[in-house]
C-alpha cells in the first residue's frame, strides 16, 4: 500500500468505521434507501463532488475530475441495500430496523467507496473522470438496471466499469478474481399447483392429491443438475418455499399448493435449460394427480462475467496493495448471484472479492447470516484498492 495513502486512511479511518456503523443500524431495503442515499450524498456534496440524486429512483453519483487532462472515464459501483433478515448479533450497532439486516456487507461497500472518494477529492492527480456509483437495490429487486434504465451511462459515460464485494474467509485483505465468468446467473422460479381439495380423511378419492403433487415435482426437480446438466457445467436448483393448506385444517386437502426456490447457471445455455426443464417437471407432476399448474420464473442477475482488459488492470491494482501473493486471479467461480453483471454487460469492466477474513478462531459468518457482521479491519484495503484502481486506470490518459 503506498505510504502517503495508507496515512491518509488511517486518518479517516475513524470516521469510515463511524459511518459504516451507523449505516450497519439504520439497513434499508432495495428501492427503500432513503436515508443511505441521503447519507452519501450529503458527504459528496461535503467532499465538493458534483452529485446527482435519484439514478434509477434511489441512485447517487457522485463525479470526480481530475486536475490532469484527460478524455477517460471510469465508473466504481458500491451497492447499498440491506435484506430482509432479523439481526442476531447482539452488537452496539446492531440493526434498529425490525426485521432488516446489513447482512451482506453492503454497508462496508459503500463506506469503502465513499472513503475513496474522500482521498481522491483531496488529492485529484489523475486524468480523467471517475463517476461514484452508488446503486439500491443489488438483492433482487433490480437496482443495476433500474439505473441502466434511467440512462445511468449515458448521462454518466464511462470507458469501463468496476464492482467490489466482501468475501467472509478469505484472508483479510487478499483479493481474488478472474477473467471470465465469475459469478453465476441468479433466478427464482414459483410453481403454483391448482386443482380439487377434499377431505383428507373421509374422501380424499375425490380430490386432486396436491401434496403428492409437490413430493413428485421436488425429487424429479433433483434429477435436473444430475441427469440434464453436462458433467462439466454448473447448475444449481433448489426448493426455498412450500405452502399450502393450513395447520387448523389438518384433514383438509389444499385446493392450491405452492413450491419455489432459487437457479442458478453460468450461461444462456444452461439457463434456458433449467427453465425449460422446471416448466415441464412441473407440468408433469401437476398431470400426475390430474392438477394444472401456473409456472413463473425470472432471473434477478445474469451471469457476471469479467472482461479481460479490465480484469488485469483490478489485478495490477489489488497487487499494488496486497502484493504478489496477496491477490488471486484464478479464483473458482462461485454460484452466488449479483446485478452488476447488467452493468458489465453494458460496458467493459471486472468484479472483485475482497477478503474479510476470519474470526479468532477460525471461523467466519457467512454472508446473508444473521450473524454476520462486515469486518471494519477490511475498510482500509478496500478503501487503498479503489484509490489505487482510479490512479492506474487514469494514469495515462491525456
Amino acid at each position: 500500500m503506498n505510504p502517503d495513502t495508507q496515512a491518509q486512511i488511517a486518518r479517516l479511518l475513524p470516521d469510515l468505521v463511524a459511518v459504516r456503523r451507523d449505516i450497519h443500524a439504520h439497513p434499508e431495503l432495495g428501492m427503500e434507501e432513503t436515508r443511505t442515499a441521503a447519507l452519501v450524498a450529503e458527504r459528496l456534496r461535503a467532499m465538493g463532488l458534483e452529485v446527482t440524486e435519484g439514478v434509477g429512483r434511489f441512485g447517487v453519483v457522485g463525479t470526480l475530475r481530475g486536475r490532469r487532462p484527460g478524455q477517460g472515464a471510469i465508473g466504481l459501483r458500491a451497492d447499498m441495500d440491506a435484506l430482509a433478515l432479523t439481526e442476531q448479533t447482539d452488537l452496539p450497532y446492531a440493526s434498529t430496523a425490525s426485521g432488516r439486516m446489513h447482512a451482506c456487507g453492503h454497508d462496508g461497500h459503500t463506506t469503502m467507496l465513499l472513503g475513496a472518494a474522500q482521498i481522491l477529492a483531496d488529492d485529484p492527480d489523475f486524468a480523467g473522470t471517475v463517476h461514484f456509483l452508488f446503486q439500491p437495490a443489488e438483492e433482487g429487486r433490480g437496482g443495476a438496471k433500474a439505473m441502466l434504465d434511467d440512462q445511468l451511462f449515458e448521462r454518466f459515460p464511462c470507458d469501463a466499469v468496476y464492482g467490489m464485494h466482501n468475501m467472509p474467509g478469505l484472508p483479510l485483505g487478499q483479493f481474488a478474481l478472474r477473467k471470465g465468468p465469475l459469478m453465476a446467473g441468479s433466478g427464482r422460479w414459483i410453481t403454483t399447483f391448482r386443482g380439487k381439495g377434499g377431505h383428507g380423511g373421509n374422501s380424499p378419492h375425490l380430490a386432486n392429491d396436491l401434496a403428492l403433487v409437490q413430493a413428485v415435482f421436488i425429487q424429479m426437480l433433483q434429477g435436473i443438475v444430475s441427469r440434464n446438466v453436462p458433467a462439466l457445467e454448473s447448475v444449481v436448483v433448489s426448493v426455498g418455499h412450500i405452502a399450502g393448506g393450513a395447520r387448523e385444517a389438518l384433514n383438509v386437502m389444499p385446493a392450491e399448493l405452492v413450491v419455489g426456490g432459487t437457479m442458478r447457471a453460468f450461461n444462456p445455455a444452461m439457463q434456458e435449460l433449467v427453465e425449460r426443464r422446471i416448466r415441464e417437471l412441473a407440468e408433469l407432476a401437476a398431470a400426475s394427480q390430474g392438477a394444472t399448474v401456473e409456472v413463473t420464473l425470472w432471473w434477478n442477475a445474469i451471469p457476471l462475467v469479467n472482461h479481460e482488459r479490465e480484469t488485469e488492470v483490478m489485478a495490477a491494482a489489488a497487487r499494488a496493495v496486497a502484493g504478489e501473493d496477496g491477490v488471486d486471479t484464478a479464483t473458482r467461480p462461485v454460484t452466488g448471484g449479483e446485478d452488476f453483471a447488467f452493468m458489465l454487460k453494458a460496458k467493459p469492466g471486472a468484479f472483485v472479492f475482497l477478503g474479510t477474513g476470519t474470526a479468532p478462531d477460525g471461523t467466519a459468518h457467512a454472508l446473508h447470516s444473521a450473524l454476520y457482521d462486515f469486518n471494519d479491519a477490511a475498510l482500509p484495503h478496500g478503501v487503498a484498492f479503489w484509490v489505487s484502481l482510479v490512479r492506474q486506470e487514469l494514469a495515462a490518459t491525456g
